[in-house]
């Protein structure tokens, strides 16, 4: 799976276009907390079935969290944000909703069962996966989204990626290594992953490189406004 070293490679990349002249260790502090914190619904799977890449990795919450971020810093007469930190903080805390949908659980939604997407309005998981093609013997050709139609009564089914529910998959981590319904005798292997695949590799490198480029050009990251 993406470790959290990966994800906070792409985070900092998303940082550095994003926070401007907001980008500050304060700021970067902010969002790294915010992108490690979906990580906790793996001590969850002790007490709840599929907990990992379900509360925390969804799409519902941040966009109820988008919501009422909208609503205090757009139609309040007065916003909290604003009177009880400052307007930069506004900047900060919608960059850092966004770095966790598309740092964090878009990029768990590419990976093995995916995320339980509409968790809690819906129990069911949800991967991106496919491909999209030209083709000189096929022509176009796409497997993000199969679409079948039964010859016989022209029924159309549409399949998107959907898979298990909490109580079917059971997404590796940690905490839980193994499915808890699998009574397995051998040692248990607890692993952190870092890097993987070397995709995820190149990831944390060009983060990291983005992170030096930007304290080298002196964009604040020595302010702590």
């Amino acid at each position: 799976m993406p470790s959290t070293v990966v994800h906070a490679g792409f985070a900092l990349l998303l940082a550095a276009g994003l926070l401007g002249a907001y980008y500050d260790r304060r700021a970067l502090a902010v969002l790294l907390v915010v992108l490690v914190i979906p990580e906790a619904d793996s001590f969850l799977g002790l007490v709840m079935d599929g907990a990992h890449r379900t509360v925390g990795h969804n799409f519902v919450l941040p966009a109820v969290a988008a919501l009422a971020l909208y609503y205090d810093t757009r139609a309040r007469e007065e916003s909290w944000i604003r009177r009880r930190l400052s307007p930069r903080w506004v900047a900060v805390a919608w960059v850092a909703l966004f770095v966790h949908v598309f740092a964090h659980v878009a990029i768990d939604w590419t990976h093995l069962d995916g995320v339980n997407a509409f968790w809690p309005l819906r129990d069911r998981f949800f991967a991106l996966d496919g491909e999209i093609l030209y083709s000189t013997a096929d022509g176009f050709v796409q497997t993000f989204v199969d679409v079948r139609i039964d010859p016989d009564t022209g029924t159309r089914t549409v399949d998107a990626g959907a898979g298990g529910t909490s109580e079917s998959v059971h997404v590796s981590n940690p905490v839980q290594p193994r499915d808890p319904d699998v009574d397995v005798e051998e040692p248990v292997d607890r692993r952190f992953p870092i890097a993987n695949s070397g995709w995820r590799l190149y990831l944390i490198g060009l983060g990291l490189f983005a992170l030096g480029a930007r304290r080298l050009q002196g964009d604040g990251l020595g302010e702590d406004a």
